[in-house]
């Protein structure tokens, strides 16, 4: 008993900002940004806008992210399934909607992951499990939108042509997925440093199928191309709902940008943050604030939407699956 109280890790004495505290505080982040990206806007412009949106276009932006979510659901599987959840990928697009629903209503950054993680499982372990391999998908989609983001802002500080910020975009690839690499070669070295016993070591050796098939991360980084990808595309179609026909290239660098300011958690559901990222961008592009910020909230509608379907799902399966994560190979 005593070597157990010798082994356990002191209390986390950092402190800590009581949650209301930091509820109102994003709350008034929220408003500022959404009130600095309104503040170059001529309002019966931006309502003229809306009573002129051509919602077909809409439509078909909605369906590509949905699409989108359905493939980023399907990079999830891909990281989940080698390290014991041998679940249906239709499983994991169940789950990953309901995450989209509580990412839209917990005013955390982190909510709708910790949710997809509790539903995968049944257990402290399981769950601790399946938020590994949330991380990891976020790792993977962070990467990639890192590199997208990355080759925009070269690109344009260097004014480079189609092809060279191409080139820019390979080599950030390059360095991304090596650093990736590095980082689970070495994951046995790390499991060296815990005694046989250690909570820490049973997790991480959870994690040697990522070393044994290092192909896992390369593949969920280039999936998340994709659904990078996708997002500016359905972006994309909902402008033209508003008359704004941009070139494709435009959208991959300016949604990865936007998308990338997003993950900072500063605002609520990237709210403000979205509208005045694009007013910025966009502008260069000849498009007017009061459009920009029309697609910015129409982009926040395909969002809503989606964590609506989200909810749907949550509602006709409030079951967790009771399933344990199988051992991984060569524990």
């Amino acid at each position: 008993m005593d070597d157990a109280l010798d082994r356990a890790p002191p209390p986390d004495r950092r402190p800590r900002l009581p949650a209301w505290i930091s509820l109102t505080l994003r709350l008034a982040a929220t408003a500022g940004l959404m009130a600095l990206a309104l503040r170059g806007v001529e309002w019966p412009k931006l309502l003229d806008l809306f009573n002129t949106i051509d919602w077909r276009w809409w439509a078909a932006g909605f369906a590509t992210a949905m699409v989108v979510q359905v493939i980023a659901a399907v990079r999830w599987a891909l990281l989940a399934r080698p390290i014991g959840f041998p679940f249906s990928i239709g499983l994991f697009v169940w789950r990953f909607f309901e995450g989209a629903f509580f990412s839209l209503c917990l005013p955390t950054s982190i909510g709708g992951d910790v949710v997809k993680a509790y539903r995968l499982a049944d257990s402290t372990h399981g769950r601790l499990l399946a938020g590994c391999t949330v991380v990891a998908d976020r790792l993977a989609g962070l990467a990639a939108l890192s590199v997208l983001a990355g080759a925009a802002i070269i690109g344009k500080e260097w004014s480079l042509g189609t092809p060279a910020t191409i080139g820019v975009g390979a080599a950030l690839l390059a360095v991304v997925l090596a650093c990736f690499w590095l980082g689970v070669a070495s994951l046995d070295r790390l499991l060296a440093l815990f005694p046989e016993p250690h909570a820490a070591r049973q997790f991480i050796a959870r994690l040697l199928p990522y070393q044994v098939r290092p192909s896992l991360m390369t593949r969920a980084v280039a999936w998340s191309l994709i659904v990078q990808m996708g997002g500016a595309v359905s972006v994309a179609l909902v402008a033209r709902g508003l008359g704004v026909a941009l070139p494709l290239s435009v959208w991959f660098a300016v949604v990865p940008l936007v998308a990338l300011a997003m993950v900072l958690p500063i605002s609520i559901g990237g709210v403000g943050v979205r509208e005045g990222g694009l007013a910025f961008l966009l502008a260069p592009a000849g498009v007017t604030a009061e459009r920009a910020v029309a697609i910015g909230l129409l982009w926040f509608l395909t969002t809503i939407g989606g964590g609506l379907i989200g909810g749907l799902l949550f509602l006709l399966d409030r079951r967790p699956h009771h399933q344990q994560p199988a051992a991984s190979p060569g524990v």
